[in-house]
C-alpha cells in the first residue's frame, strides 16, 4: 500500500526528530523552512523536498504535521493566501502537536470542515530523543475516522497513541497536565528555597516529603536538579509560562475562574520578564533561592 504523502511545518528540536523518524520508516516528507535552517538541511540531506510556502505544502501532501510553539504561529500557518486552509480538500488531514489553546483549535477545525480537511489535535508527552525513536506519547482528538486513517503514522511516532475524544480535548488536557506540572515544579523550588532559608538541607527535606503522599515523578525532577545539579526536565521557564499562561485562558473561555495557576504563572513570568526564560524549569530552584528575600 502507498504510504501517506506527509507535509512537516516547524523543525525545531521535536520536529526535526520527528521528521528523521519519518523518514526513516519511508515515508515522503514536505518540509517548510524554520528560521534555524539546520532541521530543514539535514531533512533536505535524507531526501525531503523543501516546500516554499504553506500552501505549497498542503497541496503536496496528503497529511500536514504543525509542530510550533504558539497558536499565533499555527494561525499564521493556517490562514492567508498561503496558508495550508488555501489548499484544504476533502481528504485532507491536518494535525497540530503543539500546545495551542483549544479555542483556536476549534475555530481552525470548523474552518478546515468547511473545506472538505478533517482537523486533529495531538499535543505531544515525552522528549526528542523519544520522538527519534518513535516513542512519544500523543494525545490525540478530533473526528474519529480521519484519526483512524492517520492512526498508522501516529503509530511510527508514539508508543502510546490515545484518542481522546472530540476536537480540542487533546489541548485541554494537555494544557491541565502541564498546569499541575508547573504548579507542582514551583511550589516544590519554593520549599528548597525556604530550607535554604532556614538551614535545612534540600536532601532531608526530599526524604521527608517523599516519604509521603507528595511523591511524584515530577519531585523528583526538581530534586535531582537540586541536589545533584541534574536537569532531567528540559522545558523553559518561557514555554512554561506561556503554557500556564493558555490554561489559564481556556478556563476563562470557558466563563470559568482559576485561581490555583495564578502563583505559578505570576512566578514564571517574573522570571521570564526579569530576563531568565531561557533557564529550564529544574532550574527556578537556584532563582527561587535568589529571589525569595524580594516581594514580586
Amino acid at each position: 500500500m502507498t504510504k501517506p504523502r506527509i507535509g512537516f511545518i516547524g523543525l525545531g528540536l521535536m520536529g526535526r526528530a520527528m521528521v528523521e523518524c519519518l523518514q526513516g520508516a519511508g515515508y515522503g516528507v514536505t518540509v517548510l523552512g524554520h528560521r534555524d535552517r539546520s532541521g530543514i538541511e539535514e531533512a533536505v540531506a535524507r531526501g525531503a523536498t523543501e516546500a516554499s510556502t504553506a500552501r505549497d505544502l498542503a497541496e503536496a501532501s496528503d497529511i500536514v504535521m504543525i509542530c510550533v510553539g504558539t497558536s499565533e504561529q499555527v494561525e499564521a500557518r493556517i490562514y492567508g493566501d498561503d496558508g495550508v486552509l488555501a489548499a484544504a480538500r476533502e481528504g485532507l488531514v491536518v494535525i497540530d502537536f503543539g500546545t495551542s489553546l483549544p479555542a483556536s483549535t476549534l475555530k481552525i477545525g470548523a474552518d478546515m470542515a468547511d473545506k472538505g480537511a478533517a482537523y486533529l489535535d495531538a499535543p505531544l508527552g515525552r522528549t526528542p530523543a523519544h520522538a527519534k525513536d518513535g516513542k512519544l506519547n500523543i494525545m490525540g482528538a478530533g473526528d474519529k475516522a480521519a484519526f483512524d486513517r492517520v492512526k498508522p503514522v501516529l503509530d511510527v511516532l508514539g508508543e502510546n497513541v490515545f484518542h481522546l475524544g472530540k476536537l480540542g480535548n487533546g489541548h485541554t488536557i494537555k494544557l491541565i497536565n502541564n498546569f499541575y506540572a508547573m504548579t507542582t515544579a514551583m511550589a516544590m523550588s519554593e520549599a528548597f528555597a525556604v530550607a535554604d532559608a532556614s538551614g535545612i538541607e534540600r536532601q532531608a527535606l526530599y526524604e521527608v516529603l517523599a516519604a509521603g503522599p507528595n511523591h511524584s515523578g515530577m519531585m523528583d525532577f526538581i530534586r535531582n536538579y537540586a541536589t545533584e545539579g541534574q536537569i532531567d526536565l528540559a522545558f523553559s521557564v518561557a514555554n512554561a509560562a506561556k503554557d500556564v499562561g493558555y490554561y489559564a485562558q481556556m478556563t476563562a473561555d470557558l466563563e470559568r475562574h482559576s485561581r490555583m495557576s495564578g502563583a505559578a504563572l505570576a512566578t514564571l513570568r517574573e522570571a521570564r520578564d526579569g530576563g531568565d526564560g531561557d533557564l529550564m524549569v529544574p532550574q527556578m530552584v537556584d532563582w527561587m533561592a535568589r529571589h525569595l528575600g524580594e516581594k514580586p
